[in-house]
C-alpha cells in the first residue's frame, strides 16, 4: 500500500512537473511579415536591380536627383474606377530655389476625371492650386526648397476611367473588357529653360514630357483580370476575390498598367530579356508575331546605340485606335492589326504589325532611354524613332526591306505636296495631316541626309555616342548638332536649318 501510495505520489509529482514544463515553455516565434516594398527607403534603390540588364545596374547608383514614385492603384471590381495613393520624393535638381513643386493630372484632359485630397509635403497639410482644366496642381514648398534638398510629397487621389476611345486615341480607357492606364497617376512636371514646363498637349502626339524617374507601385485588382505593367514583378498574391501585384521600375519616363480578364500570355528570353506578349487567344498568332519582331528589334537595336536596358519587355493588344503607343519596357499594339494572317486596309495585317512592332520597340530608345520635349520637339523621338525602324528593315530585310521602307516615308511626305515644312516644330503647330506627314514622313529623310553628309561610319559613331551621352537625360535639338559636329569636325548649320529649325 506505501509502495501504491509512493508510486502514486511519484506520478502526480510527475504530472505537476510536467505541468510547469508545459506552461513555461516559450511558445514558437511568430512569423515575421515580409517588409513592404512601398516602405523602401528612398535611398535603397536594390529593389530595382532585377529589373535591368548587367550593363544598365550601374545607373542605380546614379541618378541621385531622380525622382521617386511610391504608388498604390486599387482598381474595383467594374475596373473603370481607381483609387490610390501616393507617395513622392523629388529632389530639387535645378542651380534655383523653387517654392513649389508642379504636378500633371493628365486624366482630366484625357476624358477622365482626377481628384486630389489629403495633399501633405514633409508630413505637413498643405492646400493646391489648379490649372489648364485643372491638368496642372501646383503644390507650395514652405520653406522653399534649396537646389539639393529633397521632399517628401503625399496625396490620395481618385481616378474615374473613361469608357469610350474618344481622347488621345484610348491611351486611357475602360472598352472592350480592357483597362488601358496611362498617366493615370499625379506625374511630376519637367523644370526646364522654360521654368516648369507644362501646357495643354495637341490630341495628334504625345501627352508627356517627363523625366527619369524610379516607381514602386502596388496593384490591388480583381483576382480574373491579367495585368500587365511597366517594371519587374516583385511579389504576387490573392485573397478572397482580389490579387495583389507588387512592381518596380526604373528608371522610367512613366507607368503603364493594362489589365483584362482575356489575356493569354505567352514569352520567350532571349539572353538576359525576357519577351511577353499578352493577347485575347483568338489573336494568338499576332501575339506570337508581335514577339518575334520584338526579338529582331532589340537586337538590331541593342547593337547600333545601346543595350536594351531592362530585363523584360511586353506587347499587350488594346483597343487604342493608334497603331502602337510606347511605354517603358512595354509596347500598347492595337488589336486591329493582330489577324497578321489577313489583310487590314488593303495590305497584310503582318506588315502593319511589323512596322508597329519595330517602331514601338525603337521608342524604348528614343523616348526612354534618351528623353526629350515630346510636345516641343517631336522630332527627336518620333523622326529618329521612324529612322531607327528604316535601319531595322535594313539589317532584317537587306536593301529590298529598306527600299520599300523608304518609299513609305517618301510617300507620308508627298501626303502634303513635299512641302518644305520644318521637322523641327512643336506637335501643336502642325495643321491637319501636316504632323503625320512631316515628322514621320520628312523627318527620317532628315537623318537619311544627316548620315550621307557627315558619312556612314561617322554618322554611325555620332548615333552612338548621342545615346549613350544622353541616357536617361533630355536631349535637345542643339546638343544633338553639337555633338553631330563634335564627330564630324565639320559645321551642320546648313543641313540643320533647311531641315530642322523654323524658316525665318
Amino acid at each position: 500500500m506505501k509502495r501504491f501510495f509512493a508510486s502514486l505520489l511519484a506520478l502526480s509529482l510527475l504530472l505537476i512537473s510536467c505541468s510547469v514544463i508545459q506552461l513555461t515553455a516559450t511558445p514558437p516565434p511568430a512569423e515575421t511579415p515580409p517588409p513592404d516594398p512601398l516602405k523602401t527607403p528612398w535611398e535603397d534603390r536594390s529593389i530595382f536591380k532585377n529589373g535591368l540588364v548587367a550593363s544598365q545596374q550601374s545607373v542605380l547608383a546614379e541618378l541621385d536627383g531622380a525622382s521617386i514614385y511610391h504608388i498604390e492603384f486599387k482598381i474595383a471590381e467594374n475596373l473603370y474606377h481607381i483609387a490610390g495613393i501616393e507617395e513622392v520624393r523629388y529632389t530639387n535638381s535645378e542651380d534655383v530655389v523653387l517654392s513649389e513643386v508642379q504636378f500633371r493630372l493628365f486624366p482630366n484632359i484625357l476624358g477622365g476625371e482626377m481628384t486630389v485630397s489629403n495633399l501633405t509635403v514633409n508630413n505637413n497639410n498643405t492646400a493646391s492650386q489648379y490649372d489648364l482644366g485643372n491638368s496642372v496642381m501646383s503644390v507650395p514648398l514652405a520653406p522653399p526648397l534649396l537646389p539639393g534638398e529633397s521632399a517628401v510629397i503625399r496625396m490620395d487621389f481618385n481616378v474615374t476611367v473613361p469608357q469610350s476611345l474618344e481622347s488621345n486615341y484610348g491611351v486611357l480607357a475602360y472598352f472592350e473588357d480592357v483597362l488601358a492606364l496611362a498617366h493615370a497617376y499625379p506625374m511630376i512636371a519637367v523644370y526646364d529653360d522654360e521654368g516648369w514646363n507644362v501646357e495643354i498637349p495637341s490630341q495628334d502626339g504625345d501627352v508627356t514630357y517627363a523625366d527619369a524617374s524610379f516607381y514602386i507601385v502596388r496593384v490591388t485588382a480583381p483576382k480574373d483580370s491579367t495585368l500587365v505593367t511597366s517594371g519587374y514583378r516583385v511579389s504576387l498574391g490573392e485573397a478572397d476575390e482580389a490579387q495583389a501585384l507588387v512592381v518596380a521600375s526604373g528608371p522610367a519616363r512613366d507607368f503603364y498598367l493594362v489589365a483584362s480578364p482575356n489575356y493569354e500570355e505567352i514569352s520567350q528570353t532571349f539572353g538576359e530579356v525576357t519577351i511577353y506578349s499578352y493577347a485575347p487567344k483568338d489573336l494568338h498568332d499576332g501575339a506570337q508575331t508581335a514577339l518575334d519582331i520584338g526579338s529582331r528589334a532589340i537586337n538590331v537595336f541593342s547593337a547600333r546605340y545601346a543595350p536594351y536596358p531592362y530585363t523584360e519587355l511586353d506587347f499587350v493588344a488594346t483597343p487604342t485606335l493608334a497603331l502602337g503607343i510606347e511605354y517603358p519596357g512595354m509596347i500598347a499594339i492595337t488589336s486591329r492589326i493582330y489577324d497578321v494572317k489577313n489583310d487590314y486596309r488593303g495590305a497584310p495585317a503582318s506588315v502593319y504589325m511589323e512596322f508597329t512592332a519595330a517602331h514601338e520597340v525603337g521608342h524604348q530608345w528614343f523616348y526612354n532611354l534618351v528623353g526629350d520635349d515630346q510636345l516641343d520637339d517631336p522630332w527627336l523621338d518620333e523622326s529618329l524613332t521612324q529612322f531607327a525602324t528604316l535601319q531595322y528593315f535594313a539589317d532584317v530585310h537587306g536593301a529590298s526591306g529598306a527600299d520599300n521602307f523608304r518609299a513609305s516615308l517618301e510617300g507620308r511626305w508627298a501626303g502634303v505636296g513635299n512641302a518644305d515644312i520644318p521637322i523641327g516644330l512643336p506637335v501643336a503647330d502642325y495643321e491637319g495631316a501636316e504632323y503625320g506627314a512631316i515628322v514621320y514622313g520628312r523627318g527620317p529623310l532628315f537623318f537619311i541626309a544627316l548620315k550621307e553628309e557627315m558619312g556612314a561610319d561617322i554618322f554611325d559613331k555620332f548615333l552612338m555616342d548621342y545615346t549613350e551621352t544622353f541616357s536617361w537625360d533630355i536631349a535637345t535639338p542643339e546638343a544633338m548638332q553639337s555633338l553631330a559636329e563634335k564627330h564630324c569636325a565639320c559645321e551642320l548649320d546648313a543641313i540643320f536649318n533647311e531641315w530642322v529649325y523654323p524658316h525665318p
